[in-house]
């Protein structure tokens, strides 16, 4: 198949890119690189992979990109970590529309041609952002109250134009809700504010890179936002990857929506305490700071849909991920990146 990923030179979409190269599909990726600056994949030099350095928003570049495609992959989007939700809130909502609206607007150009067999939104379990129900069910969505940051009211819209387009038009869809990504490859975001926790500062948009990072600059005791009791569902890029793949290509995923995420519920202060392990031995040393106001308490999904209409689960360990990542972090820094 050849699909179009927007966004593919990402966290998340760089993980895509792979798995699907690694399962023969041809991919061309729209990426302006705005989060973390110009950075190099290894699979830019495949030879099923075409790389367009350009805007999503600019509909000229989404319509040639997109023609002759089988799948497109709405991957692109302003994100960051909880303090992005408060200094971009308005261009969260503005960026993020614009860019699905040119996404969507090819995606329907090239449904009327025929070309077009689905599209995949990338859309977040942030939408789950005011659940009281746990584990999250996909179908808790059309009762629960609707987030109050804009990110997570903005990835619910992007559930909504996937609903649109299939209603107006009758281009078929799959709705992906990863959980907590966790992996290698992330840099500092270009955008992201400098936060001071303790004596380090960060700009990273994920936590566990962030605690890695502390410890490996020698932060002792180790300062964690909140009390640590946050619970979250850490899966593995390769996983939310392999999900992903699988919603594209199953029959039973059109017009479906799915938790793509591990089972296992982590607390804040267990994943500090598993990257504390890697580097000290005894009983860990924490500090607690001020959490931001729309650090979501608990994330936990149900992923039995998953599982009974795709055959998908999670494989890798949360203990595997810490130890790839602390290794990954500490190399990081040496190269100065963090």
């Amino acid at each position: 198949m050849r699909i179009l990923i927007t966004g593919g030179a990402g966290f998340i979409g760089s993980y895509t890119t792979e798995e699907l190269l690694n399962e023969g599909h041809s991919v061309v990726c729209v990426d302006n690189f705005s989060k973390y600056g110009r950075v190099e994949r290894d699979y830019f030099q495949h030879p099923n992979f075409t790389l367009i350095e350009g805007d999503v928003q600019d509909q000229k570049i989404m319509d040639q990109a997109s023609e002759g495609c089988d799948y497109i992959i709405a991957c692109a989007a302003m994100i960051g970590g909880i303090s992005y939700f408060h200094k971009y809130a308005y261009d969260l909502l503005a960026s993020n529309e614009r860019i699905l609206a040119s996404t969507f607007d090819s995606a329907i150009k090239l449904h009327k041609k025929g070309g077009l067999k689905k599209i995949l939104v990338l859309s977040s379990s942030m939408v789950y952002e005011r659940t009281d129900r746990y584990p999250s069910k996909e179908s808790d969505i059309v009762e629960i109250p609707v987030p109050m940051s804009t990110y997570g009211f903005q990835k619910l819209a992007s559930e909504y134009f996937a609903k649109g387009a299939f209603e107006q038009y009758g281009v078929p869809f799959t709705i992906v809700r990863p959980f907590n990504c966790v992996g290698v490859g992330e840099q500092k975001a270009l955008t992201e504010d400098i936060i001071p926790s303790g004596n380090i500062s960060l700009a990273l948009s994920h936590v566990l890179p962030d605690l890695v990072q502390k410890m490996v600059k020698g932060q002792r005791p180790l300062h964690i936002l909140g009390d640590g009791s946050q619970v979250r569902c850490y899966t593995h890029g390769t996983d939310i990857a392999r999900g992903i793949r699988i919603c594209l290509e199953h029959p039973n995923a059109e017009n479906q929506d799915f938790n793509i995420s591990t089972a296992r519920a982590t607390t804040v202060n267990e994943l500090a305490s598993l990257v504390w392990s890697h580097f000290e031995p005894g009983a860990p040393e924490f500090i607690s700071e001020t959490p931001y106001e729309y650090d979501v308490q608990k994330r936990i999904p149900d992923v039995s849909k998953a599982r009974e209409l795709l055959g998908f689960e999670a494989k890798v360990s949360l203990e595997d991920s810490v130890e790839e990542v602390c290794k990954w972090v500490a190399q990081a820094t040496k190269a100065g990146l963090f």
